[in-house]
C-alpha cells in the first residue's frame, strides 16, 4: 500500500454509560462536515448483536473510507476538528481504530 493508496478505518466505540451515545452523535453531526472536506466517506455500520467467534462488545462498529493517508492525515488537523473532538472524547470510554487496506 502505498501513501497515495485508499485506505478504510474501521471504528469501534463503546460508550460512556448515561449519555454516551447521545453525545456520539453530537459529534457525529459536528464531524460530518470536515470528514468530507476532507473526502471522508462514512460507510454503514452497525450495532454488534452476538459475536459467535472470541469475544467483542462494541456499541457501534463502522468504517470510514479515505482517499489516502494524507486525507485522514489532514483531518485529524483541521482546525475545526479540535472542538469536535471534544465531544467524541465525552461521549466514548474506550475506542478501537484500526487501519484496513480496501480488499
Amino acid at each position: 500500500m502505498t501513501n497515495t493508496s485508499p485506505i478504510l478505518m474501521f471504528n469501534a466505540l463503546w460508550f460512556k454509560p448515561d449519555g454516551g451515545a447521545e453525545k456520539y452523535r453530537d459529534y457525529l453531526r459536528a464531524a460530518s462536515p470536515i470528514l468530507q472536506r476532507h473526502g471522508g466517506i462514512k460507510r454503514t455500520g452497525g450495532t454488534p448483536e452476538k459475536a459467535l467467534i472470541g469475544q467483542f462488545d462494541a456499541d457501534l462498529i463502522f468504517f470510514v473510507e479515505w482517499p489516502n493517508e494524507a486525507a485522514f492525515q489532514a483531518f485529524l488537523k483541521d482546525p475545526d476538528f479540535p472542538a469536535a473532538q471534544q465531544l467524541r472524547e465525552a461521549a466514548i470510554r474506550d475506542s478501537l481504530l484500526i487501519r484496513c487496506a480496501p480488499a
